[in-house]
């Protein structure tokens, strides 16, 4: 068998080669959804990527007999072992041929990198980090994702797990629809709750955007802080995500819950513009723009990225009511599906929320560990 040679991504050619390569494992995939090339970009850009100022990176080609067959990342995220005293590292953006030793050579390389700066551990997917696309998909492979999560084929679950990862926890993606949502139930009990708590609502204003903005970072590392894995996003980061997200806001689907006054949480979600850019066959903006704008009356669900309130109100039921109020935007903005997701397998709280919903599991996603 020809030898395999993995080299790190040095120049703009080689992170162009990084980002194509998806392209040779997923053209033919009817339910892979092309990713915008100035996005991938800007994910993997160390100066302006605001997630490097705190890690450590290196992006990886595989190449066998002149022929890309596969690429990863590793990464040393200094903010997640400093917040979990430990010394865990990561590997990212796994794309590989249905090839055990071309994926053997990407994970070597990668524990190389990691072993190299003290890690202990390999976890991942991270791409890069557990606040950006996060996980393997396990089940769910004849469905294609919504906005910003991850997609891989079936074999990569084998490539995985033949190199000795093993699972370090399952997240799960709740799919709801409104036909099937027991509302007047729901709205009595959340009627309760609401008194209880004083709660109140609103949506997002988008003429005070850096005001909302500001608000937001004020609850979101709190409310999340004890969450397996969780790592406070920075001023910076959060900046850069809000910068990002602006353009396909709906205000209506961002929400803000207060209990007498006082703002104790928030939840975020996102038209899931999936259903549109998966036209987008190549991944040149001007097209994916074309795509957005034409096929906008098909974009007909939503993903609920982040909900979730200040931990002293964790019982209160607060994240519930938020959630059936989200809900309830969305069927009045004509959304007839809804995604929450990512939700961990062991959150009790927010799994009882999706199930009051009848919300099913059509797609799971694994994060894995093995030492290094």
């Amino acid at each position: 068998m020809n030898a395999i040679s993995v080299r790190p991504v040095v120049s703009k050619r080689d992170t162009m080669q990084f980002i194509k390569f998806l392209w040779k494992i997923y053209a033919a995939n009817p339910h892979w959804v092309p990713p915008l090339l100035m996005d991938r970009q800007k994910l993997m850009d160390k100066k302006k990527n605001p997630f490097y100022e705190h890690a450590d990176a290196e992006f990886y080609l595989a190449e066998r007999n002149g022929e890309l067959v596969g690429r990863i990342g590793a990464i040393v995220n200094h903010n997640h072992n400093k917040e979990h005293n430990d010394k865990v590292g990561f590997f990212g953006f796994f794309e590989s041929i249905d090839d055990q030793s071309v994926a053997n050579a990407l994970f070597d390389r990668a524990k190389q990198f990691l072993k190299a700066r003290g890690m202990t551990a390999m976890r991942g997917p991270a791409n890069p980090s557990v606040n950006d696309e996060y996980g393997l998909l396990i089940d769910g492979f004849t469905t294609s994702p919504t906005v910003l999560m991850t997609y891989n084929p079936a074999y990569y679950v084998k490539l995985v797990e033949a190199y000795g990862f093993k699972k370090a926890k399952d997240l799960f993606a709740y799919w709801m629809d409104q036909d099937s949502v027991n509302a007047a139930k729901m709205k009595r009990a959340n009627d309760i709750i609401r008194q209880r708590h004083s709660l109140e609502f609103r949506t997002l204003d988008m003429k005070k955007f850096d005001s909302e903005v500001a608000n937001i970072k004020e609850i979101y590392n709190k409310a999340w802080a004890k969450n397996w894995g969780a790592v406070p996003m920075t001023d910076g980061e959060i900046n850069a995500m809000a910068k990002d997200l602006k353009p396909i806001v709906v205000p209506e689907l961002v929400t803000f819950v207060a209990s007498k006054g006082k703002t104790i949480g928030f939840g975020l979600a996102l038209p899931d513009i999936n259903i549109a850019l998966k036209y987008n066959k190549n991944g040149y903006l001007l097209p994916g723009l074309f795509h957005l704008f034409t096929k906008k009356k098909k974009i007909n669900a939503v993903r609920v990225i982040v909900f979730g309130v200040l931990p002293e109100y964790l019982n209160s039921g607060a994240a519930g009511v938020m959630l059936y109020e989200m809900q309830t935007k969305a069927k009045e903005l004509g959304y007839q599906y809804g995604e929450a997701s990512w939700v961990l397998e062991d959150n009790i709280r927010m799994t009882r929320v999706a199930e009051k919903l009848n919300g099913r599991i059509p797609r799971k996603y694994r994060i894995y560990e093995m030492p290094v």
